[in-house]
Protein backbone atom coordinates (compact mmCIF):
# COMPACT_ATOMS: atom_id res chain seq x y z
CA UNK A 1 0.00 0.00 0.00
CA UNK A 2 0.84 3.29 -0.97
CA UNK A 3 1.47 5.92 2.09
CA UNK A 4 0.02 9.86 1.24
CA UNK A 5 3.04 11.81 1.57
CA UNK A 6 1.77 14.54 4.90
CA UNK A 7 0.32 17.84 4.04
CA UNK A 8 2.02 19.54 6.64
CA UNK A 9 4.79 20.40 5.14
CA UNK A 10 2.85 21.38 1.84
CA UNK A 11 0.81 23.88 4.49
CA UNK A 12 3.90 25.22 5.78
CA UNK A 13 4.99 26.11 2.12
CA UNK A 14 1.79 27.76 1.52
CA UNK A 15 1.83 29.81 4.66
CA UNK A 16 5.33 31.14 3.09
CA UNK A 17 4.39 32.23 -0.17
CA UNK A 18 2.53 35.21 0.83
CA UNK A 19 5.36 36.65 2.55
CA UNK A 20 8.14 35.08 -0.06
CA UNK A 21 5.60 37.12 -3.09
CA UNK A 22 5.95 40.25 -0.58
CA UNK A 23 9.66 40.03 -0.22
CA UNK A 24 10.22 40.02 -4.18
CA UNK A 25 7.73 42.80 -4.59
CA UNK A 26 9.56 44.76 -2.48
CA UNK A 27 13.08 43.99 -3.81
CA UNK A 28 11.38 44.31 -7.45
CA UNK A 29 10.35 48.14 -6.58
CA UNK A 30 13.99 48.91 -4.96
CA UNK A 31 15.56 47.78 -8.28
CA UNK A 32 12.95 49.88 -10.26
CA UNK A 33 13.70 53.04 -7.57
CA UNK A 34 17.24 52.99 -8.27
CA UNK A 35 18.82 56.26 -10.12
CA UNK A 36 19.91 56.02 -13.53
CA UNK A 37 23.48 55.17 -13.75
CA UNK A 38 25.80 58.58 -13.04
CA UNK A 39 29.02 59.16 -13.21
CA UNK A 40 31.91 62.02 -13.06
CA UNK A 41 33.78 61.91 -15.99
CA UNK A 42 37.22 63.75 -16.98
CA UNK A 43 37.68 64.67 -21.01
CA UNK A 44 40.65 66.67 -22.60
CA UNK A 45 41.27 68.51 -18.64
CA UNK A 46 37.79 68.97 -17.96
CA UNK A 47 34.95 67.02 -15.62
CA UNK A 48 31.53 66.24 -16.47
CA UNK A 49 28.46 64.85 -15.08
CA UNK A 50 27.33 61.80 -17.49
CA UNK A 51 23.70 60.30 -16.67
CA UNK A 52 23.17 57.07 -18.53
CA UNK A 53 19.32 56.07 -18.67
CA UNK A 54 18.18 52.17 -20.02
CA UNK A 55 14.59 53.10 -21.70
CA UNK A 56 13.29 49.97 -21.02
CA UNK A 57 13.52 50.22 -17.10
CA UNK A 58 13.66 54.11 -16.78
CA UNK A 59 10.37 56.20 -17.66
CA UNK A 60 12.03 59.55 -19.05
CA UNK A 61 9.30 62.17 -19.48
CA UNK A 62 8.82 66.00 -20.50
CA UNK A 63 7.33 68.49 -18.21
CA UNK A 64 6.76 72.15 -19.02
CA UNK A 65 3.64 73.01 -16.77
CA UNK A 66 1.38 72.13 -14.21
CA UNK A 67 -1.62 70.23 -15.79
CA UNK A 68 -3.79 71.81 -13.21
CA UNK A 69 -2.76 75.33 -12.85
CA UNK A 70 -1.26 75.68 -16.12
CA UNK A 71 1.93 77.31 -14.29
CA UNK A 72 5.62 76.38 -15.87
CA UNK A 73 7.50 74.29 -13.04
CA UNK A 74 10.36 76.59 -13.90
CA UNK A 75 12.81 74.96 -11.86
CA UNK A 76 13.82 71.06 -11.19
CA UNK A 77 12.69 71.56 -7.16
CA UNK A 78 9.35 72.83 -7.85
CA UNK A 79 8.28 69.69 -10.47
CA UNK A 80 10.22 67.06 -7.80
CA UNK A 81 7.68 68.67 -5.28
CA UNK A 82 4.74 68.30 -7.66
CA UNK A 83 5.99 64.86 -8.15
CA UNK A 84 5.96 64.46 -4.44
CA UNK A 85 2.12 65.36 -4.18
CA UNK A 86 1.23 62.85 -6.43
CA UNK A 87 2.82 59.93 -5.13
CA UNK A 88 5.89 60.13 -7.14
CA UNK A 89 9.86 60.30 -6.74
CA UNK A 90 12.13 62.30 -8.85
CA UNK A 91 14.99 60.16 -9.71
CA UNK A 92 16.68 62.07 -12.40
CA UNK A 93 15.78 65.91 -13.98
CA UNK A 94 17.61 68.50 -16.51
CA UNK A 95 16.49 70.85 -18.66
CA UNK A 96 15.34 70.58 -21.75
CA UNK A 97 15.69 72.47 -24.96
CA UNK A 98 16.54 76.04 -25.78
CA UNK A 99 13.29 79.34 -25.23
CA UNK A 100 12.10 82.54 -26.31
CA UNK A 101 11.51 85.42 -24.06
CA UNK A 102 8.21 84.71 -23.10
CA UNK A 103 9.60 81.42 -21.54
CA UNK A 104 7.90 78.86 -23.95
CA UNK A 105 10.11 76.73 -26.10
CA UNK A 106 11.24 77.77 -29.26
CA UNK A 107 11.20 75.01 -31.08
CA UNK A 108 9.56 71.53 -31.22
CA UNK A 109 7.79 70.40 -27.61
CA UNK A 110 5.79 66.94 -27.62
CA UNK A 111 4.86 66.11 -24.12
CA UNK A 112 2.83 62.76 -23.97
CA UNK A 113 2.30 62.86 -27.80
CA UNK A 114 0.68 66.14 -27.65
CA UNK A 115 2.41 68.88 -29.75
CA UNK A 116 2.59 71.86 -27.25
CA UNK A 117 5.12 74.14 -29.34
CA UNK A 118 5.56 73.11 -33.49
CA UNK A 119 8.78 72.43 -35.42
CA UNK A 120 10.51 75.84 -35.87
CA UNK A 121 12.37 75.59 -39.37
CA UNK A 122 13.00 79.26 -39.27
CA UNK A 123 16.49 80.43 -38.49
CA UNK A 124 17.86 83.67 -37.77
CA UNK A 125 21.46 85.72 -37.14
CA UNK A 126 23.25 82.82 -35.65
CA UNK A 127 24.98 85.42 -33.45
CA UNK A 128 21.77 86.00 -31.60
CA UNK A 129 21.67 82.24 -30.32
CA UNK A 130 22.68 78.97 -30.79
CA UNK A 131 19.60 77.62 -31.89
CA UNK A 132 20.29 79.53 -35.10
CA UNK A 133 23.63 77.32 -35.27
CA UNK A 134 22.95 75.13 -38.09
CA UNK A 135 22.18 72.40 -38.25
CA UNK A 136 19.64 72.11 -35.00
CA UNK A 137 18.04 69.36 -34.02
CA UNK A 138 15.62 67.42 -31.99
CA UNK A 139 15.31 64.35 -29.83
CA UNK A 140 12.65 62.58 -29.60
CA UNK A 141 11.33 59.58 -28.03
CA UNK A 142 8.40 57.47 -30.52
CA UNK A 143 5.28 55.35 -29.06
CA UNK A 144 7.71 52.00 -29.30
CA UNK A 145 9.61 53.43 -26.70
CA UNK A 146 12.63 53.86 -28.72
CA UNK A 147 15.12 57.35 -29.07
CA UNK A 148 16.75 59.08 -31.79
CA UNK A 149 18.87 62.36 -32.50
CA UNK A 150 18.04 63.94 -35.81
CA UNK A 151 18.50 67.12 -37.28
CA UNK A 152 15.77 68.80 -37.60
CA UNK A 153 15.75 68.78 -41.54
CA UNK A 154 15.48 65.07 -40.92
CA UNK A 155 13.30 64.90 -38.49
CA UNK A 156 10.64 66.69 -40.27
CA UNK A 157 11.12 64.45 -43.70
CA UNK A 158 10.78 61.10 -41.46
CA UNK A 159 7.69 62.44 -40.29
CA UNK A 160 6.50 59.68 -37.70
CA UNK A 161 4.96 60.52 -34.71
CA UNK A 162 6.70 61.24 -31.36
CA UNK A 163 5.29 60.86 -27.96
CA UNK A 164 7.96 63.19 -26.35
CA UNK A 165 10.57 65.38 -28.33
CA UNK A 166 12.23 68.56 -27.86
CA UNK A 167 13.89 70.58 -30.42
CA UNK A 168 17.54 73.12 -29.83
CA UNK A 169 20.40 73.46 -31.11
CA UNK A 170 23.24 73.47 -32.68
CA UNK A 171 23.47 69.88 -33.29
CA UNK A 172 27.15 68.64 -31.34
CA UNK A 173 27.24 65.69 -33.38
CA UNK A 174 26.00 64.64 -37.17
CA UNK A 175 26.16 61.32 -38.37
CA UNK A 176 29.62 60.98 -36.28
CA UNK A 177 31.23 64.49 -37.62
CA UNK A 178 31.55 67.39 -35.41
CA UNK A 179 29.52 70.17 -36.15
CA UNK A 180 31.49 72.16 -38.67
CA UNK A 181 31.02 75.37 -37.32
CA UNK A 182 32.60 74.36 -34.36
CA UNK A 183 36.66 75.80 -33.40
CA UNK A 184 38.33 74.05 -31.46
CA UNK A 185 40.45 77.09 -29.99
CA UNK A 186 37.20 79.18 -29.40
CA UNK A 187 37.03 81.14 -26.28
CA UNK A 188 33.38 80.64 -26.14
CA UNK A 189 33.11 79.19 -22.43
CA UNK A 190 30.25 78.53 -20.66
CA UNK A 191 29.10 75.60 -18.58
CA UNK A 192 26.81 72.99 -21.46
CA UNK A 193 24.64 70.56 -21.45
CA UNK A 194 23.62 67.97 -24.25
CA UNK A 195 21.64 64.59 -25.17
CA UNK A 196 22.66 61.73 -27.52
CA UNK A 197 20.82 57.97 -28.08
CA UNK A 198 23.81 55.89 -28.13
CA UNK A 199 21.34 52.93 -28.64
CA UNK A 200 18.02 53.40 -29.50
CA UNK A 201 17.36 52.57 -25.71
CA UNK A 202 20.11 54.23 -24.41
CA UNK A 203 19.91 57.96 -23.98
CA UNK A 204 23.23 59.55 -22.67
CA UNK A 205 22.98 63.11 -20.93
CA UNK A 206 26.07 64.97 -19.81
CA UNK A 207 26.68 68.17 -18.47
CA UNK A 208 30.08 70.18 -18.14
CA UNK A 209 31.49 70.87 -14.44
CA UNK A 210 33.66 73.97 -16.00
CA UNK A 211 32.84 76.47 -18.82
CA UNK A 212 34.22 74.35 -22.04
CA UNK A 213 33.82 75.47 -25.80
CA UNK A 214 31.42 73.33 -28.29
CA UNK A 215 34.21 72.00 -30.24
CA UNK A 216 35.55 70.22 -26.83
CA UNK A 217 31.89 69.55 -25.89
CA UNK A 218 31.06 67.81 -28.95
CA UNK A 219 34.37 65.39 -28.81
CA UNK A 220 32.90 64.63 -25.29
CA UNK A 221 30.05 62.73 -27.29
CA UNK A 222 31.94 61.60 -30.11
CA UNK A 223 35.16 60.66 -28.99
CA UNK A 224 34.70 59.69 -25.18
CA UNK A 225 30.73 58.55 -25.26
CA UNK A 226 30.52 56.82 -28.64
CA UNK A 227 27.57 59.31 -29.49
CA UNK A 228 26.98 59.26 -33.27
CA UNK A 229 24.30 61.83 -33.01
CA UNK A 230 24.40 64.39 -30.51
CA UNK A 231 22.27 67.84 -29.54
CA UNK A 232 23.19 70.50 -27.29
CA UNK A 233 20.59 71.31 -24.84
CA UNK A 234 21.61 75.02 -23.15
CA UNK A 235 24.55 76.35 -21.44
CA UNK A 236 24.80 78.42 -18.75
CA UNK A 237 21.73 77.59 -16.65
CA UNK A 238 21.79 73.82 -17.25
CA UNK A 239 22.21 71.58 -14.33
CA UNK A 240 21.57 67.57 -13.50
CA UNK A 241 20.16 66.35 -10.73
CA UNK A 242 20.24 62.74 -9.68
CA UNK A 243 18.55 61.22 -6.38
CA UNK A 244 20.92 60.91 -3.86
CA UNK A 245 23.94 62.49 -5.56
CA UNK A 246 21.95 66.22 -5.87
CA UNK A 247 22.49 68.80 -9.07
CA UNK A 248 25.60 68.78 -11.03
CA UNK A 249 26.47 71.77 -13.59
CA UNK A 250 26.06 75.19 -13.65
CA UNK A 251 26.19 77.32 -10.39
CA UNK A 252 22.94 78.10 -8.77
CA UNK A 253 23.34 81.39 -9.08
CA UNK A 254 23.34 81.63 -12.95
CA UNK A 255 20.40 79.15 -13.21
CA UNK A 256 17.21 80.56 -14.63
CA UNK A 257 13.79 79.06 -14.56
CA UNK A 258 13.12 76.86 -17.50
CA UNK A 259 10.85 75.72 -19.93
CA UNK A 260 11.05 72.14 -20.29
CA UNK A 261 12.64 70.07 -18.24
CA UNK A 262 13.29 66.27 -18.62
CA UNK A 263 12.02 63.84 -16.23
CA UNK A 264 12.55 59.99 -14.22
CA UNK A 265 9.42 59.50 -12.11
CA UNK A 266 8.47 56.41 -10.35
CA UNK A 267 6.25 55.56 -7.84
CA UNK A 268 6.78 56.42 -4.21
Amino acid sequence: MMLRPSSEPCTRRWRWLPLLALLAGAAGCGASARAPHSRELSFDGQTYRVVTLDLKHDPLSLHWRDPASGEAYGDIETLQQWGEAHGRRLLFATNAGIYDRKAAPLGLYVENGKTLVPLNMAHGNPASGNFSLLPNGVFAIYPDGHAAVHTSAAFKADGKPVRWATQSGPMLVIDGQLNPSFVDDSGSLKWRSGVCAKTPHEVVFAVSEVPVNFHGFARLFRDKLGCRDALYLDGSISQVFVDGEGYAGAPAFLVKPYAGIFAVFVPQ
